[in-house]
């Protein structure tokens, strides 16, 4: 018989990702410091802006990390 116990544990962790995806896009914009982080690039001239969100990238790269390191202690045997 096949086991079902990790594909369950893949249903879980799928349907608390597409949660956690959906409050993301509904309330995303009302976050306060999001893309407004000191080290983020902004220029503002006559005709141009240009726009990075380096310290925000950098955060939001070490909160995925970190997430998907307790996430794939999940999945070992």
């Amino acid at each position: 018989m096949v086991d079902s116990h990790p594909l369950g544990k893949l249903f879980i962790f799928l349907g608390i990702f597409f949660v956690l995806l959906g409050i993301f896009f509904v309330v995303g914009g009302k976050v306060p410091l999001v893309g407004k982080l000191p080290g983020d690039i902004y220029i503002q001239r006559e005709n141009l802006t240009f726009y990075f969100p380096l310290a925000s990238c950098a955060l939001l790269s070490i909160i995925l990390t970190l997430l998907m390191w307790l996430i794939g202690g999940l999945f070992r045997k």
